[in-house]
């Protein structure tokens, strides 16, 4: 009967909010709207004490069904705009600029990353001796140091080679923790052969352009059609955060999570002044990405935010659409600011202080900062984020990686920010990538167009 009545409740919910979407122009307030009205039904689930384990799993429908919708279209997407972008460019050579240009954002932005969260750490005084390890923390580290042998033989020649494709139909279907980098390379290989056959013979790569341009069409209305959907999607993902969060956990490393939210926050403080620079102005920027980072925030997936984060670059930002394209396809799996850059560094020196290591020593700060560097590109190898960074700087230091599991219970929680902070970085590499390189996307097919 609870069930029923909560699930009622629900469904009230989205009628109401699909209601006021229906007579909104706005995507950006029916999306805080849905927001709000997550927040406020979980609290009230939460105070009430109900239990929640039936009404859960309907909610994780319309939830995690939306995450799953963007997930689905995040490859066709990427793989067809950059295709569509590549056939049209005047020389070849714009590729490897574009990839430079956002590549060395998102690296040097998460070196400032990691010594940011260095200072934050050491400033709180964290101290991962202060926390008591119980049965879910012993598991978790058992874990984690069981897939510390998916790095251990983890080479930059290796990475760069897990990069080439072996199989089209295989990237696509993103049977690899590589197959969106893939999907570039495949999509920017066919659009020089299309640049190509268009060389030699204008017919044919008349016929080929035409075919992309059906195809990015058709693509670009799923998108559009999915996108629409992310205000229930908030709504329901909110619900299930705020139902699930464990508020004892909280209050027992409330240091550590504080300190994280000081520290992922400095970072959008360094994103806003990195488009200060490019002659943009931050508050316009952060209004109109407010949806993209609201979604990464509640589904805490950087790879399913590809798709929100095309759009805004083009539609609101104005960034040219092989840029947007590369900036959002890099920035789900290489320099995040916040899994690969905060996270591990301030796992670091927490651990520092149980082996006698000074946290504030410049030179060990260095190497933490560097490692975290090479680690944000490296996990693009091997996938899983965080932790799969804090593994490759752990280990690389020579720390335990036991006590990266201490973590677990508010890990949630952070992975909430730091997902919101990787795709702000992965946005600012595309406004840097599309003010640096200027006139070189002029045509008007590249364009988007800011509202």
């Amino acid at each position: 009967m609870l069930v029923f009545v909560l699930l009622i409740l629900f469904v009230g919910l989205l009628y109401g909010l699909w209601r006021y979407h229906r007579q909104s122009d706005s995507l950006s307030r029916s999306v805080f709207l849905g927001l709000s009205l997550g927040v406020i039904y979980g609290l009230v689930i939460s105070s009430l004490g109900l239990d929640t384990e039936s009404f859960l799993p309907w909610v994780n429908i319309v939830g995690n069904g939306y995450v799953n919708l963007l997930k689905m279209i995040a490859m066709p997407l990427v793989f067809i705009s950059i295709l569509a972008a590549i056939a049209r460019l005047e020389k070849a050579s714009m590729i490897g600029s574009m990839s430079f240009w956002i590549i060395s954002t998102l690296i040097i932005t998460t070196g400032i990353a990691a010594f940011d969260g260095a200072i934050i750490a050491n400033l709180f005084h964290l101290d991962a001796s202060s926390i008591v390890a119980g049965e879910q923390e012993i598991a978790r580290s058992q874990s984690i140091i069981e897939s510390s042998s998916q790095v251990a033989d983890l080479t930059i020649p290796g990475l760069i080679l897990s990069f080439i494709p072996t199989s089209i139909g295989g990237t696509l279907a993103g049977l690899e923790s590589t197959s969106m980098i893939s999907a570039v390379v495949i999509a920017s290989l066919l659009g020089i052969a299309a640049l190509t056959v268009n060389k030699n013979d204008p017919e044919k790569g008349a016929m080929i352009i035409k075919g992309i341009d059906i195809a990015q069409s058709w693509v670009m209305a799923l998108v559009r059609l999915i996108i629409r959907l992310t205000p229930y999607g908030i709504l329901a993902l909110m619900i299930k955060v705020i139902v699930t969060t464990d508020a004892g956990a909280i209050w027992q490393l409330a240091k550590f999570l504080i300190a994280s939210y000081v520290a992922l926050f400095i970072m959008l403080i360094v994103h806003a002044l990195i488009i200060t620079l490019t002659g943009r102005s931050p508050i316009s920027h952060f209004k109109k990405i407010a949806p993209v980072l609201t979604f990464a925030f509640t589904s805490r997936s950087s790879a399913a935010t590809i798709p929100l984060s095309i759009d805004a670059q083009v539609n609101e930002l104005g960034i040219a659409k092989p840029i947007a394209n590369f900036s959002a396809s890099f920035g789900s799996t290489i320099g995040q600011n916040g899994c690969a850059g905060v996270y591990p560094a301030m796992l670091a020196m927490m651990i520092a202080p149980t082996m006698g290591i000074d946290p504030w020593s410049m030179s060990f700060i260095a190497s933490v900062v560097g490692i975290s560097m090479i680690a944000s590109f490296g996990v693009a190898g091997v996938g899983g984020g965080a932790t799969f960074a804090a593994i490759i700087v752990l280990s690389t230091l020579g720390m335990p990686l036991e006590l990266a599991g201490l973590l677990i219970s508010i890990e949630p929680l952070i992975d909430m920010m730091r997902t919101l902070v990787n795709v702000s970085g992965s946005i600012t590499a595309g406004v840097v990538g599309n003010k640096v390189l200027g006139d070189v996307t002029h045509h008007a097919d590249y364009q988007g167009q800011p509202s």
